[in-house]
């Protein structure tokens, strides 16, 4: 079988799937082109696409009778793919849970610490030579410890940065999911909406699946909902959170702060945004670390394995 690895892996995931594959490899780093799409569908039998290779119901639409019979997403996220237009013509689609749990979990922690005690802001001023030495009244930030913690979206993500913030900040967690959250990982309450969870933390994060249904979930009502020393945190997908709207609350000082590691036009980043030294711009280094890779990319090799035995998929989404 013929597998196409849509962007550079680490080489121990590519010696994986050439023991089993014949394996092409695209070199670029940027999404794929619709017309590099088209092609992947014609001419292999499974392509490991990821972020950004957009295969949407009209790349479907122009190859109705595909080669390709599985798309193994590199990652947990895949609402670039359509899946179902992708069933609709008879492929398959899988991706990567559980292997970027926890990094992802860390980086959102690195963003509450970042934003609360303005750790980018005060790199920035030394690195320009502004700083005048220690003062008591210098930078004065939030302290996390014993704060509430808003969780929008208790799936695996948002447990691992509950457990995270609860046990190493003391802080206590309230929570909005779609669906009832029996055992969330810690004490923790689970509220009836977005606007009561955003109005009761100090800070808040945004950790839900990408796609139409979560669409600027987060937009200028929840945000007006905050608390104006709050602050808030996406390491989800850039479109959940209105980018328009966040601006508007950090520039009125409607809100204290916010860290993003994903942006709704990724990789464009609006100048308004890069402008304000309330707001802490990583990115999107939510899994990039070495061994989380590698561990996303043997993933999904793996799925593209089971497929070419004939067995179940590990991962279908």
């Amino acid at each position: 079988m013929r597998l196409l690895i849509t962007r550079p892996l680490p080489p121990r995931v590519v010696t994986h799937a050439e023991a089993h594959f014949d394996v092409a490899l695209r070199e670029k780093t940027t999404p794929m082109t619709p017309a590099e799409m088209r092609s992947a569908l014609t001419i292999h039998d499974v392509v490991l696409p990821t972020l950004g290779d957009m295969f949407s119901a009209g790349i479907f639409a122009e190859i109705p009778a595909p080669r390709c019979r599985l798309l193994a997403n590199f990652g947990v996220g895949y609402n670039h793919i359509d899946t179902a237009a992708a069933r609709a013509v008879g492929v398959r689609v899988t991706n990567t849970p559980g292997a970027v749990t926890d990094a992802t979990a860390d980086v959102a922690l690195t963003l509450m610490l970042m934003s609360a005690r303005r750790a980018g802001e005060g790199e920035r001023m030394v690195r320009a030579g502004r700083w005048q030495g220690w003062h008591p009244t210098q930078m004065l930030g939030m302290h996390l410890s014993g704060k509430v913690l808003g969780v929008i979206g208790m799936g695996r993500i948002g447990r691992a940065i509950a457990r995270r913030a609860h046990f190493g900040f003391g802080m206590e967690v309230v929570f909005f999911n779609r669906s009832p959250v029996a055992d969330a990982g810690v004490p923790a309450q689970q509220l009836g909406s977005i606007p009561a969870v955003m109005a009761a933390a100090d800070m808040v994060v945004i950790a839900v699946p990408g796609g139409a249904e979560t669409h600027h979930l987060i937009g200028a009502v929840e945000l007006a909902a905050m608390q104006s020393h709050a602050h808030i945190i996406n390491i989800a997908r850039g479109d959940v959170l209105s980018e328009a709207a966040l601006i508007a609350a950090l520039q009125s000082g409607q809100i204290a702060g916010a860290g993003l590691d994903v942006y709704e036009f990724e990789p464009k980043v609006p100048d308004a945004l890069r402008a304000l030294e309330n707001v802490v711009l990583l990115p999107h280094l939510g899994t990039a670390a070495l061994e989380v890779r590698e561990a996303m990319g043997m993933m999904a090799v793996d799925n593209a394995i089971a497929h070419l035995e004939g067995r179940d998929l590990p991962n279908p989404v």
